[in-house]
């Protein structure tokens, strides 16, 4: 029985306690956030009895605003479509700046192997987290808002048991056939069982931010993602309604460390070392907290137990860089869904449906991990910022940034010759890729950062 310690039990409490009340569901579901939500929901829709907790009360800050055009085919499975586009602002493509390159170069999701949709949306996670969360107690979900799970029993013969703490205070006893764990980067259960582990070959931290009056690109452009890099990492600048621009710099580790001065400054200091993401901040007002986070990169050695599934970031996250938070949430839930599913109706098997929903997620993270690994590579910048369509491998890079991994659409191959391509770029400048690589290995090996934040007056969350 994994649990957290609340101190010690009040005086007069009876050493040997009735056997508390259960409440039981099919499906109990930990976490709020779209992985929890779309999962909770799919299970509900597919006649299981479903719970779903959530620590927080909605609207509560998340980062992670960037959608991906295969994303949009899952929100209107789950009837959502059409509120997200009414708060979220229209992005047609990635746009890709270096200032060694000199170079600006943009992908237009219409230029995908599969263009279909051709575009996704911008969102504040505070709305979309919300809409999905009423969408799954509209889809007939038992939701527990202001719910915090403290401890969970995984090795009865056929059920979880859990304790949950309602918003008075008050311990609640609960039991079900399944538990899912969609608790993001609080790793509910990887930290219980002690599955989390550090990626070994990846090592961020991120600052970040929401601006009022930054400048926009034109056009069509107005609502892309611009991704910049920099010396010591990589910017995204996203953005959102009502004139708010999300911007952040995911860094190695050591340049936050090296912080001697209070976060929000450290985050203007290091904003003006980009000198196009200080330009378009020139007018523009910082009107949220500040906040860092390390540890960004990590994963469970398993997914799965004979009762339970990890889904979204409490199984593993690796950088944000191509927006894939969301999407493999989703994903993941909509298959996991799918798995649990079937884990249920046929229990015998149930290990089997699990390993093959694992094999499948563990792909596509494999292969967007890849390209995070070396984005910032001086091989990988050059053929980002110089792309070249032969045998179509520049569609097939749109598709990949288009969420296109776990459809029918034949992007592996082209992928594979793209890294055959990468990898022939690295000898041709042995030097300097060797130097990259062992300054990354140093990254990757160095120390890890714990979350801060600091408020800013004129918050507008």
């Amino acid at each position: 029985m994994f649990t957290e310690d609340h101190g010690p039990v009040p005086a007069g409490r009876p050493a040997q306690a009735a056997a508390p009340h259960l409440t039981n569901f099919d499906v109990a579901v930990i976490g709020g956030g779209p992985a929890g939500s779309a999962v909770a929901t799919r299970l509900a829709d597919k006649g299981w009895t479903v719970v779903q907790f959530e620590k927080d009360r909605h609207p509560r800050f998340h980062i992670g605003e960037s959608l991906l055009p295969r994303t949009l085919p899952l929100l209107e499975q789950l009837g959502v479509l059409d509120d997200v586009a009414r708060i979220g602002v229209t992005k047609h493509a990635a746009e890709f700046w270096s200032s060694e390159h000199g170079r600006f170069v943009e992908f237009p999701f219409a230029e995908a192997l599969d263009p279909n949709p051709p575009y996704a949306f911008q969102v504040r996670r505070s709305e979309f987290d919300e809409l999905l969360l009423r969408n799954s107690a509209a889809h007939g979900v038992a939701v527990k808002e202001g719910w915090r799970v403290e401890s969970v029993e995984l090795d009865a013969p056929d059920s979880c048991r859990l304790v949950a703490r309602d918003p008075s205070g008050q311990a609640t006893h609960w039991q079900s056939r399944f538990l899912v764990d969609a608790t993001g980067r609080d790793t509910f259960l990887a930290t219980r069982l002690a599955t989390k582990t550090r990626n070994k070959q990846h090592n961020s931290a991120a600052i970040f931010g929401h601006f009022r009056g930054a400048q926009r690109r034109e056009g069509r452009a107005e609502g892309n993602i611009s991704i910049y890099w920099f010396e010591h990492g990589w910017f995204w600048m996203i953005p959102l309604r009502d004139d708010i621009m999300s911007v952040g710099a995911v860094c190695w580790p050591y340049y936050l460390k090296s912080r001697r001065v209070p976060v929000d400054e450290f985050f203007l200091s290091t904003i003006a070392l980009q000198p196009q993401v200080q330009a378009r901040l020139a007018k523009a007002e910082l009107v949220s907290d500040v906040t860092a986070t390390g540890n960004y990169s990590y994963q469970s050695t398993g997914m799965y137990g004979r009762n339970y599934l990890m889904v979204g970031d409490a199984f593993a996250f690796i950088d944000p860089v191509f927006s894939t938070g969301v999407h493999f949430a989703l994903s993941g839930a909509f298959a996991g869904a799918d798995a649990v599913d079937a884990a249920l109706r046929e229990p015998a098997r149930a290990t089997a449906h699990l390993a093959a929903h694992q094999r499948r997620l563990k792909r596509g993270l494999k292969t967007f991990s890849w390209f995070i690994y070396r984005i910032t590579t001086p091989a990988m910048r050059h053929l980002v910022t110089n792309p070249r369509n032969m045998f179509r491998i520049r569609d097939a890079m749109v598709s990949l940034l288009a969420g296109d991994l776990f459809g029918k659409t034949s992007i592996h191959a082209r992928l594979s010759l793209f890294r055959v391509i990468y990898y022939l770029h690295v000898l041709a400048a042995p030097r300097v890729n060797l130097a990259a690589y062992r300054q990354r290995r140093r990254n990757v090996d160095g120390p890890e950062l714990r979350a801060e934040s600091a408020t800013h007056a004129g918050d507008s969350r």
